[in-house]
């Protein structure tokens, strides 16, 4: 598939590293592509792939602001949350320029939620909370039931 979007003179004007494979594809460096994300030079990865979508910046249905904010970075997950359709998922081939090196892309930082011991106490009472916490109405309630019983007791003796 010959590609229009790309041609020498724009890669020597962007100075990017980029390389030939066997079947005449082209291949980029992921610190090259994330170079490109502004109106004027817009590129997606997807799934390794690189599009040049900044011809499409005004037509999509989304508008341009959410391709730009795709932009820089792996943005695989941004488009598959949206659930393309498959005529999307067509015409996105007319803006494919190539891939991009896997090795090049950075390891993709997880998140974990820290628990404290602190946190796990305060939200698991302990064995010993437990039982104050069914004793103390129970007592309250023996002291009550004492003082109406020594109440009527004394009543009755005078």
């Amino acid at each position: 598939m010959k590609n229009t979007y790309i041609t020498p003179e724009y890669e020597a004007r962007v100075h990017l590293t980029v390389q030939e494979m066997g079947s005449g594809e082209k291949v980029f460096v992921y610190e090259d592509l994330v170079k490109h994300k502004d109106r004027n030079d817009c590129w997606l990865l997807i799934s390794g792939k690189v599009y040049n979508v900044t011809q499409f910046l005004e037509d999509h249905p989304g508008g341009d602001e959410v391709l730009l904010a795709a932009s820089g970075k792996d943005a695989t997950d941004d488009f598959e949350d949206v659930g393309h359709s498959d005529d999307a998922r067509e015409q996105m081939q007319k803006y494919y320029i190539g891939e991009v090196d896997a090795t090049t892309i950075p390891a993709r930082r997880t998140y974990k939620a820290q628990t404290s011991t602190a946190a796990t106490q305060q939200e698991e009472p302990g064995f010993l909370f437990k039982i104050i916490r069914f004793l103390v109405p129970l007592l309250i309630l023996g002291f009550a039931f004492g003082l109406q019983f020594l109440g009527k007791k004394e009543k009755t003796e005078t």
